[in-house]
């Protein structure tokens, strides 16, 4: 991917945060008014701030004046450092002020807006995140941008990143003498940009619906084997682990299957060292955004309603099928959590802690030796404590101790020479005090907007561990939420509304347009509250909100739901969502909500809106399974349906759109071929050749550039439908020098890949896999994998 004036933009990596150093609040600007606490963290910057509105765009036109756009959200740590690094410094401010028009949009208040330009910086090869930097035209086109920068040039690593006092520079530069080419950059990944987000919005793929697509899905993630978690093998598990609900709750259904075991195996362990690890809150309950590391040791401190939502609603789900005591206990820690810390008065509930205390990251959670036996007054209570949560030796930054359980509390138990009810006895006390000793530190800031669909979320975990725990309380928790959404945040014409959250000195009112997720999600609750409580009324709501949500975010024409609303702002693209990120996708949501909503009332109407959402990804399933566990799983049901009713897979002679004529996925540009040798002393031997189409490219095994890791060419081989392992060799690859991602190598023409298999005569029938991902100049398809027996 070779974009001119790209890379001045693109180098940005998170540093360590600077101290913070006090300061005064300066004069109030626009955001001082907002409604958002991330809007109003900024609402005292010299910047002259403008919410996303059309006022900026206008001004942006008049003053010929390139957009300065900063996306965030009030817990991101980072979001905190680059306000306080540069958007409080009046030198930065004033080179923004004098010579662009500067926007800061609260992504969880404009999903929308965040979704388009993180896209935008996606299509060009980089990776994203928060706080996510962007330059537009005065129309709103991306013209390059990254996430956070440094106010200055930094060294890092023998190289040096690019600080943004040097990118506004270059930038002012560039506008004045070759103002043309950044217009005609931004109108090329306006397109790009386009391209990707309404893919799936003008074909319906030629794809069946069958077990095969489940199964992909399943063998895409790889489970860490020794702490657990969905990573990546070839880069042995390390770097930042997620929790990755959605994807968990699809591995969790399909282990229940015969045969599943080691899968079974992989998420149990999943689940235990998530909930022994450092990302969970061993004192205060609940769990925090992710882990930085491959152990779940040192965690990203920030705790967001969504995560603990899903997690709740996982672990419920893990006992239900395996009681173990554990699950129990971090759905009640967890619960408790909530409704301690993250539930208003009303009975809604907030958005998200902060990760920072002072300025500093996860201060708030953290232990020095000094401070735990101040607040266990003795040194046997501080050996017991020390023991039981691995805290002999400090665990971040040299000098704190995050607590964790090094193993399961019954083998510390083992260790201890006590037995586990005495374990957890005797912990319970000395948890309450290091509570109520941590509860008098400064608190990390607390978001109390609150949003829809992730609303919708804590009511389905609430309501699911309400019916497996039989739990009034847990149940009442989720009606009571659920009633305050349907009578605060719904409009007389049964459209929801996206926030309720207050402007400085007023009280909370419902704002904003709601979007796909706020639907799905909420329907997903309220459905989850029928099958706890089998009253009819979650039932009839349930039908309100799943029709409003496919008369205004349905598409008639080829299935499956807009993110936004028929009637919504009109932004340069629109999508149809199917990623599964730390949230679920709104569109696999929907289908799954659909389709238990038909199973409750036999409404044919809802079986064929499920039935179409999950056809119109079916491409997506196919070419890149790991993206979209949520529709593998509403596959997975409807195909368990389909069994026993051969007409919940709907009409079957609506005739597919045509198929697109460019190439949209790597097999469309790339020929394989496999040629087995026989079989002798054991093994057996191998070819895969490649024939890739000009002016294409794959990328070579190894790339040699760790940014291109994911995309690298892959071999697996599988013998009976069983995967085994066999010794690859790949050729060397073709180098590419390049200034933005760094140098990497690539196959193009025809290649061969030689193997060999440990095999006997009489063993089942050889598959090899073979992953490519095909690009050319500015322009990757999507990754395949190829079938060849």
């Amino acid at each position: 991917m070779r974009l001119t004036l790209l890379a001045l933009a693109l180098l940005s990596l998170p540093l360590a945060a600077a101290d913070p150093k006090p300061k005064d609040k300066g004069k109030p600007n626009r955001l001082a008014k907002e409604s958002s606490p991330y809007l109003q963290q900024h609402g005292h910057n010299p910047v002259d701030w403008f919410p996303w509105g059309q006022e900026a765009f206008d001004r942006a036109k008049k003053e010929k004046k390139l957009i300065f756009l900063s996306i965030g959200y009030s817990s991101c740590h980072w979001c905190h450092v680059m306000e306080r690094e540069s958007f409080a410094n009046e030198a930065v401010a004033k080179t923004l002020n004098d010579n662009f028009v500067c926007i800061k949009v609260d992504r969880e208040e404009r999903p929308d807006v965040d979704e388009i330009y993180m896209t935008s910086l996606q299509v060009v090869g980089q990776s994203g995140g928060w706080p996510l930097t962007m330059f537009l035209t005065p129309d709103g086109k991306p013209i390059f941008g990254g996430t956070y920068f440094p106010p200055d040039d930094k060294p890092v690593e023998g190289g040096t990143i690019t600080g943004l006092k040097s990118i506004l520079k270059r930038v002012i530069d560039l506008n004045t003498e070759k103002g043309g080419e950044l217009i005609a950059q931004a109108n090329r990944i306006a397109e790009m940009t386009t391209e990707t987000m309404e893919k799936n919005s003008r074909a319906v793929p030629l794809i069946p619906l069958d077990r095969e697509l489940v199964k992909d899905a399943v063998r895409w993630f790889e489970i860490d084997p020794v702490h657990g978690g969905i990573g990546n093998k070839l880069q042995a598990f390390k770097h930042t682990k997620f929790p990755r609900a959605a994807a968990l709750l699809f591995l969790q259904q399909q282990a229940r299957k015969p045969g599943s075991e080691k899968l079974a195996a992989g998420v149990t362990l999943t689940l235990q060292k998530m909930a022994e690890g450092g990302i969970y809150d061993h004192l205060g309950g609940g769990f925090h955004r992710y882990s930085t590391e491959r152990t779940w040791t040192v965690p990203h401190f920030e705790k967001m309603l969504y995560d603990n939502a899903q997690l709740v609603e996982l672990y419920a789900e893990a006992y239900r099928q395996t009681p173990d005591p554990l699950y129990k206990r971090v759905v009640a820690e967890s619960l408790s959590f909530i409704a301690r810390e993250m539930t208003s008065p009303e009975g809604a509930f907030y958005s998200a802690l902060d990760a920072d205390s002072n300025g500093r990251e996860g201060e708030f959670y953290v232990w020095t030796d000094e401070e735990l036996q101040k607040a266990l007054g003795n040194d046997a209570d501080v050996t017991f404590v020390k023991a039981v949560y691995d805290a002999a030796a400090t665990n971040f930054e040299e000098k704190y101790h995050i607590l964790r359980l090094p193993k399961p509390t019954a083998e510390l138990a083992k260790d201890l020479k006590m037995t586990e009810a005495d374990l957890l006895a005797k912990l319970e006390p000395l948890k309450a005090k290091l509570l109520e000793h941590r509860s008098h530190r400064e608190r990390p800031f607390l978001d109390t907007k609150v949003i829809t669909a992730w609303n919708g979320q804590m009511i389905a975990g609430y309501a699911r561990a309400g019916e497996v725990f039989q739990s009034k309380e847990f149940t009442a928790a989720a009606a009571k939420a659920a009633d305050f959404l349907l009578t605060k945040m719904r409009g007389k014409d049964d459209r929801l509304f996206r926030l309720y959250a207050a402007v400085p000195n007023e009280k909370p009112t419902p704002r904003g347009t709601a979007f796909l997720d706020d639907y799905a999600f909420l329907l997903h609750g309220l459905l989850t509250l029928h099958d706890a409580t089998g009253d009819p009324r979650w039932l009839d709501e349930s039908k309100a909100v799943a029709d409003t949500m496919m008369k205004w975010h349905g598409d008639a024409d080829h299935g499956g739901f807009y993110f936004t609303a028929h009637d919504n702002e009109k932004l340069f693209a629109r999508s149809k969502d199917s990623y599964d990120g730390a949230q679920p996708s709104g569109n696999g949501v929907a289908a799954r909500d659909l389709l238990r909503l038909w199973a409750k009332t036999k409404d044919a109407k809802y079986r064929d809106a499920s039935v179409r959402t999950v056809r119109l990804f079916a491409g997506t399933m196919k070419t890149s399974p790991g993206s979209v566990p949520s529709l593998s799983r509403g596959l997975d049901e409807l195909l368990d349906i389909a069994e026993k009713d051969p007409t919940a897979l709907g009409p079957k002679d609506a005739p597919p759109a045509a198929p697109a004529k460019a190439p949209r996925e790597a097999r469309d540009v790339v020929k394989a071929e496999l040629k087995a040798g026989e079989v002798a002393d054991g093994s057996q031997p191998f070819t895969v050749t490649l024939t890739i189409a000009a002016p294409w490219h794959v990328y070579a095994n190894p790339v040699e550039n760790d940014s291109l890791k994911e995309s690298v060419t892959t071999v697996e081989v599988y013998v009976g439908d069983k995967k085994v392992e066999a010794a690859i060799e790949f050729p060397k690859g073709t180098a590419v020098k390049d200034a933005v991602t760094g140098d990497y190598k690539v196959y193009d023409g025809t290649v061969t890949i030689t193997g060999k298999l440990p095999r006997k005569k009489d063993d089942g029938v050889l598959e090899v896999r073979v992953r490519v991902l095909a690009c050319k100049e500015r322009l990757c398809l999507l990754p395949s994998v190829m079938k060849l027996k």
